[in-house]
């Protein structure tokens, strides 16, 4: 895409409003966003967390919005970047980017629940700030891991609530209720209106409650580069379906 810099500023204007700010040719897309450089602010935390290069890799990455991981992933030399979402304002906005960037990237509207469609595996999944804006976050673990985490699960949620893991025992008494009230127990809040003026944000994890999800759906962590960021590994699953 070779259109001016006036060009790409007014496109960038009728597309908008931007939530990722991104830098198209010197034009950012969201330059004054309430967390600044974002996402790339929170990318420079953990990008040494993923490979370097992925030639010969594909990679999925689910609730895209304006496509900057997609974009990041190809700059990496990933062979397939696969972005997907369900809001096709989004959508329009990374197919923009990626043209203006001359990134071969693939955008679909598809929401995470019907990841089986796609019938094929990743390398690497990004699932970045997707679990609170879902109504069965469980569910959309449990998918992921089913249908398309071929190896590396890329994980990064909002999280509230207290900072610490702590080590929970395999069963308890019915008779045993004050662990529920223990501060690093892992909890999950449940948003029934809004959330930061959001009303898609649903659940709102501590930190225990998000690792012990991603165990449950059968993904081994393997670090947290970053406070909201986890790498994680598909690995066997401790339950089978009844």
């Amino acid at each position: 895409m070779n259109d001016s810099r006036q060009e790409i500023a007014q496109r960038v204007v009728d597309l908008g409003p931007w939530f990722q700010n991104m830098d198209l040719r010197g034009v950012q897309t969201a330059p004054e966003h309430f967390l600044g450089d974002y996402p790339n602010v929170k990318w420079q935390r953990f990008a040494h967390a993923v490979p370097a290069d992925l030639a010969g890799k594909s990679v999925l990455d689910i609730g895209c919005n304006a496509g900057f991981y997609s974009i990041e992933m190809k700059k990496r030399g990933a062979d397939r970047v696969l972005g997907i979402d369900f809001d096709e304002g989004y959508l329009r906005q990374a197919r923009f980017a990626s043209g203006v960037l001359g990134a071969d990237i693939e955008f679909r509207r598809m929401s995470v629940y019907k990841v089986a469609e796609l019938k094929e595996k990743f390398d690497v999944v990004l699932f970045m700030g997707v679990l609170y804006h879902l109504r069965h976050p469980l569910l959309a673990l449990d998918l992921l891991y089913e249908h398309v985490a071929a190896d590396m699960l890329v994980f990064q949620s909002m999280l509230r609530g207290n900072n610490g893991v702590e080590e929970v025992e395999d069963d308890y008494p019915f008779s045993e209720s004050g662990i529920f009230d223990r501060p690093a127990f892992p909890k999950m809040h449940f948003i029934e209106n809004k959330y930061a003026g959001d009303n898609t944000n649903w659940w709102l994890p501590n930190r225990a409650c998000a690792e012990a999800m991603l165990r449950s759906a059968g993904f081994e962590i393997l670090g947290r580069p970053e406070g909201e960021v986890f790498i994680c590994k598909r690995s066997e699953r401790g339950w089978t379906e009844p």
